[in-house]
């Protein structure tokens, strides 16, 4: 999912980064939950957050808890979504020892 921050300040962005570190706590203890990974761009303008579930069942269940809730309606506030499912094709890691 990318965000984009409405204001476009790096202020806004420390705020969402904030705001989305919070959220994880909560939603990785939801059933489904596989991982998650939060990237703030240099120019300080977007948020990309990459999420793996178990299901489209399993996030769904997520968007619907209170809990989570929450946190999107105030994520709202200061960004704008583009969500998006997607289904990984492929993974790609270094050979050993060639990430040095």
């Amino acid at each position: 999912m990318l965000l984009r921050i409405a204001g476009r300040s790096s202020a806004q962005q420390r705020q969402l980064l904030d705001l989305l570190d919070q959220a994880t706590a909560v939603v990785r203890l939801a059933p489904g939950f596989i991982s998650a990974n939060l990237h703030r761009s240099l120019d300080g303008t977007k948020v990309a957050m990459y999420a793996q579930w178990q299901s489209a069942e399993h996030y769904q269940a997520m968007r619907e808890n209170p809990a989570a809730l929450a946190y999107l309606q105030r994520a709202v506030e200061i960004a704008k979504f583009e969500p998006g499912m997607y289904e990984v094709v492929e993974t790609y890691s270094a050979p050993d020892g060639s990430a040095q």
